[in-house]
């Protein structure tokens, strides 16, 4: 069995290091916002909400740290569930709205699966989108639109480049075909600074 925890946490009031592998809300920061499992191999026992020692992960999240949502991801079926804290204090499911996304109120943005290509990979990913239905990028996704909009500013600037000096050389032109007009005007005895 495979299961990999991911939780946010919206403030931390410790140094990073000292989170990287263990966190405690109230003494290190806020509760967690979300926390989510990624399971790519399940025997049935990643849910336990069994309230004794240990307790269960489902019954740690929903009972213990109170964090608001509790998102399980199957990465082989593509499965999404997104559970909610009630007023009772227990996890409600959530359903998804027509665009087949969770609203997340506490990040005030959508999840859901996308199916798309990352690191040379196809397959589904749970993506964030914003209100307005913005998907929001990667970092790589950043980088490679950043790169793109940095190319398409030095494209427009090469061609700006290019347009000043074909203007440049249509001034000169112009300036060495005026030069060749007043020379023939003094060869004939004309003085082109008098012609109006």
């Amino acid at each position: 069995m495979c299961i990999r925890d991911r939780s946010y946490i919206t403030q931390i009031t410790v140094p990073k290091n000292e989170v990287e592998r263990s966190y405690t809300p109230q003494l290190q920061g806020d509760t967690p916002a979300i926390a989510m499992e990624f399971l790519s191999d399940t025997d049935g026992t990643e849910y336990s909400s069994k309230p004794t020692y240990p307790p269960g992960k489902w019954f740690f999240y929903e009972k213990i740290l109170k964090v608001p949502y509790y998102v399980i991801f199957d990465l082989e079926s593509t499965r999404l569930e997104v559970y909610q804290l009630g007023n009772g204090g227990e996890y409600q499911l959530q359903f998804p709205e027509a665009s087949g996304r969770y609203w997340i109120e506490v990040l005030d943005l959508y999840l859901g699966v996308w199916e798309g290509d990352r690191e040379n990979n196809h397959q589904s990913w749970l993506r964030w989108w914003t209100k307005e239905g913005e998907l929001l990028l990667w970092g790589t996704e950043l980088a490679q639109q950043e790169k793109q909009r940095a190319d398409s500013e030095y494209q427009r600037a090469e061609s700006e480049r290019q347009r000043a000096e074909s203007e440049h050389q249509r001034a000169e032109s112009e300036h060495q075909r005026a030069e060749r007009l007043a020379a023939i005007l003094r060869a004939q005895g004309i003085d082109p600074d008098t012609i109006s």
